[in-house]
């Protein structure tokens, strides 16, 4: 089980710094995206996630620590506004140049 989640955190992370490094403006949104979502999945599997035992401390009891939880629940409300924010960053740029190239200077160069 360990080693799919560290493979999907890899894969996640792979396409999302491959995506990052397009010219296009929804390709490097949609990386980031991923990227967010690779940390979101690292954060999770380093709470030590116990089956079916409380979140809190009993004595003598095994506990899932909450922190993490916690977190990935903060960092997921966090992404999902940078994303919507970066969507109409995106539109406006797109809108107001034309064009929804990532580099302005490859536009100077070809006038």
């Amino acid at each position: 089980m360990e080693q799919l989640v560290a493979l999907a955190i890899g894969l996640l992370t792979t396409c999302g710094v491959s995506l990052v490094l397009r010219e296009r403006t929804f390709p490097v949104i949609l990386g980031l995206t991923l990227l967010s979502y690779a940390v979101n999945l690292f954060l999770f599997a380093s709470g030590r996630l116990i089956i079916d035992a409380p979140p809190l401390i009993a004595a003598g009891a095994r506990y899932t620590d909450p922190l993490p939880q916690a977190l990935i629940l903060t960092a997921i409300v966090i992404g999902f506004g940078m994303t919507a924010y970066l969507a109409m960053l995106a539109l406006r740029a797109l809108s107001e140049s034309g064009d929804d190239h990532v580099d302005a200077r490859e536009e100077e160069d070809r006038s």
